[in-house]
């Protein structure tokens, strides 16, 4: 009897063990971070080899706070691990929390925690857009509108007509210019035919006066 004591507490002791060893854990699960092409997206997988049903939750945190529930998934675990993803276009440097809730029973859960350690993201998001883009080089002064030259200033060669050069007509004669000058050229048409009558007037006289003197004296 005393035999098959110590065999049936060993068995117990064993068969304990063994359920302790395929209990579900929260170290058995584990998340990430990755990209689905330039989007992001959360996976968490679930090595529970005793295959217990948990629900995943994911929470975006701002300042140790969750800010939104980004989704909820039910996954069942296996010791190869099986994995769930959560389409969440992630920014870079993001704090994600994940609670995991595992057991049958909805109201005494085995597990009720979160991964420790938040989930943080990396420094440089999936998508290229992201990037900062580069300052838009301001225009150079070679680019900008010339400004307007100065136009050149006439010289006095330019601006002061030549001189009259000598024409091939002739120089006016001295007299005709002073004529020009005192105005007489205007009258001496008038003066040459009163000097004519005058001079036949006169010789008239002269005349006249011989043959009145010849006259008398052949008296």
């Amino acid at each position: 009897m005393q035999i098959l004591g110590v065999a049936a507490a060993s068995s117990a002791l064993a068969l304990s063990a063994a359920g302790s060893a395929l209990a579900c854990n929260i170290s058995e699960f584990s998340a990430a971070p990755k990209c689905d092409g330039s989007k992001g997206v959360i996976t968490v997988t679930d090595k529970d080899a005793s295959g217990t049903p948990a629900t995943i939750t994911v929470f975006l945190e701002n300042n140790g706070a969750d800010a939104k529930q980004v989704g909820e998934q039910d996954v069942t675990g296996s010791r190869e691990g099986v994995t769930v993803t959560f389409n969440e276009d992630w920014s870079a440097n993001a704090e994600y929390r994940i609670h995991v809730t595992a057991g049958k029973d909805k109201d005494h859960p085995i597990v009720d925690k979160d991964i420790e350690g938040n989930l943080k993201t990396p420094s440089e998001g999936c998508s290229k857009d992201e990037s900062t883009p580069p300052a838009t080089p301001s225009p150079s002064e070679s680019a900008s509108t010339p400004a307007e030259s100065p136009s050149p200033t006439p010289s006095a060669s330019d601006s002061t007509p030549p001189a009259d050069t000598s024409s091939n007509a002739p120089s006016p004669a001295a007299g005709d210019s002073n004529l020009a000058e005192t105005g007489a050229s205007s009258n001496t048409g008038l003066i040459a035919g009163i000097a004519g009558a005058l001079v036949v007037v006169g010789g008239g006289a002269v005349f006249f006066g011989m043959r009145r003197r010849g006259a008398n004296s052949g008296r």
